[in-house]
């Protein structure tokens, strides 16, 4: 039965936290909240943790998974090629709700990547899915805690009831904002593509000035 630790207190966070990096670290899958829905965290350098995440969620295996990083100091060994605009993006969008696509390192998994050699990256600005990937000292998945093309999960419950006894750990931090996924811009082109709208509206990533044109395909 997948265990369910309550976050309610500092203590609790902290115990959460402590055990759910253990797990990470030795190849476990943990669901936690984000700042729309909840994920699903292992290692992202752990071919077989991915592995095991995929058939998890029943996820194509063409399809890559995002991951989250600590700090905008991590980049670099995440990211092939860090484009000067793309680094102004997270210095102004991060943490929150912008996913950028780069060129993929290659100290990162292939599998990770759907084999395609691209990399979706976001840091998180939900307190505990920053500190999870902080504690874990490796980049870690984030990838929402549903079967692929399911509603994704707002509350623990809807995880425990999507994917039963498939996880190792719940942190269960309450209801999450929900409503929208994080945007995906794909910086590897300049002018970059919009992926997917949703937290950050197109409008704002305009208004940043950073970029001059923005392709957004819908």
């Amino acid at each position: 039965m997948t265990r369910i630790v309550k976050i309610g207190s500092e203590g609790s966070f902290r115990k959460g936290l402590d055990e759910a990096a253990r797990i990470i670290s030795e190849g476990g899958i943990v669901s936690f909240p984000t700042e729309s829905f909840y994920g699903l965290g292992v290692d992202a350098t752990n071919p077989d943790a991915i592995g095991r995440l995929f058939r998890i969620k029943k996820r194509d295996p063409d399809l890559p998974i995002l991951i989250l990083i600590s700090s905008l100091r991590k980049l670099p060994k995440c990211a092939a090629s860090i484009p000067p605009r793309a680094k102004r993006m997270g210095e102004k969008f991060w943490p929150g709700g912008l996913t950028m696509v780069f060129q993929s390192s290659p100290t990162l998994p292939l599998v990770l990547t759907g084999g395609k050699g691209k990399v979706a990256i976001r840091i998180s600005s939900h307190p505990l899915a920053n500190a999870l990937s902080r504690a874990v000292h490796v980049p870690i998945t984030g990838t929402s805690a549903n079967i692929s093309r399911r509603p994704p999960c707002t509350m623990a419950d809807q995880v425990v009831e999507c994917l039963g006894d498939d996880l190792d750990l719940i942190l269960d931090g309450g209801i999450t904002q929900g409503k929208y996924p994080s945007t995906i811009l794909d910086v590897t082109s300049d002018p970059p593509i919009v992926i997917r709208e949703g937290i950050i509206s197109v409008e704002e990533i305009a208004r940043s000035g950073i970029y001059e044109e923005i392709i957004n395909p819908v």
